[in-house]
């Protein structure tokens, strides 16, 4: 059995997976966003209720919003505000006796997808999180692929490539940089571009079910598909992947696994025809928890 926890903003969950991948146990909770040591509680207490109920007694792998800073261990980047700067591995593994193994979300749901989900069988699997924000992960032989400074995959802060006319305009990033993809290709961005369009707020998903009858939601969802093409095939020319694996939100638009490979051997560097598969993912939201079970895998390099 493997132990595995997805540290949300809002839920906190946890799950016991099998040798086969099946889920033996799962339970979610509400994360105390504003207070660290609760935080911890929480942790522990779901580790507790996980052993009272299968007799687990093996170590944790853990998903967390933000990236651990390879000089000290503490975190950085998280958008869990209350967890930057704090040594959360060394904290939860005091509180609960356990060894822990910490790792970006991100990976965490790459690494799910290519060892059981969407991508099984692929050697090189790059995932790309498209929901609130935008982020990525890099899988090789079955390992989550860090880097040097745990940043391995961080497409969502790199810039929009072969940018059209005027097309950085509008889109300072809150990282403090200009047309970062995350300005284009998460949620939030799309639904500001056909407000902006429109003078109507949409979701998404109503965007995407009204576009039949809708131009300008047309139009938001045909310039969001040229986007994640440049922005996927920038990463195809640079690791060649065996496969991509989308998640987050916007990865439930069925549309865009025809009309976005399409694009590809229009920007990519290469001489022949571009197969590299775009896959939606096989487990959604809970990718992130399993993928956190499996770092015990051995899935961490």
């Amino acid at each position: 059995m493997r132990l595995g926890i997805d540290l949300g903003g809002t839920k906190t969950e946890a799950v016991i997976l099998g040798d086969d991948g099946s889920i033996i146990w799962r339970k979610r909770q509400p994360t105390p966003q504003l207070d660290y040591k609760a935080i911890i509680t929480s942790i522990s207490q779901l580790i507790t209720d996980a052993a009272d109920e299968t007799g687990f007694t093996g170590p944790v792998g853990m998903g967390i919003p933000g990236s651990i800073n390879p000089s000290d261990g503490t975190v950085h980047g998280a958008s869990t505000q209350v967890l930057n700067g704090q040594n959360l591995k060394t904290d939860c593994e005091a509180a609960t006796g356990r060894d822990f193994r910490l790792e970006n979300d991100a990976n965490c749901f790459v690494l799910s997808e290519a060892s059981d989900g969407a991508a099984s069988g692929h050697n090189v699997v790059f995932g790309a999180i498209l929901g609130t924000g935008c982020g990525g992960g890099f899988v090789h032989g079955g390992k989550v692929i860090s880097g040097q400074h745990n940043i391995t995959g961080e497409w969502g802060h790199t810039p929009l490539p072969w940018p059209i006319d005027d097309e950085y305009v509008d889109h300072d990033c809150w990282c403090g940089m200009r047309g970062c993809l995350e300005t284009y290709l998460a949620g939030p961005a799309v639904s500001a571009e056909y407000e902006k369009l429109s003078g109507k707020a949409m979701t998404v998903q109503e965007i995407a079910a009204n576009a039949h009858l809708d131009l300008a939601a047309q139009c938001v969802l045909q310039a969001f598909e040229d986007r994640l093409a440049r922005a996927l095939s920038q990463m195809i020319t640079l690791i060649d992947p065996d496969a991509i694996v989308l998640g987050g939100g916007l990865s439930n638009l069925d549309r865009i696994y025809t009309n976005v490979p399409r694009k590809f051997s229009s920007f990519v560097f290469s001489s022949s025809p571009v197969k590299t598969p775009l896959l939606k993912p096989k487990y959604g939201d809970s990718s992130g928890v399993r993928g956190a079970a499996w770092l015990w895998g051995d899935g961490t390099a």
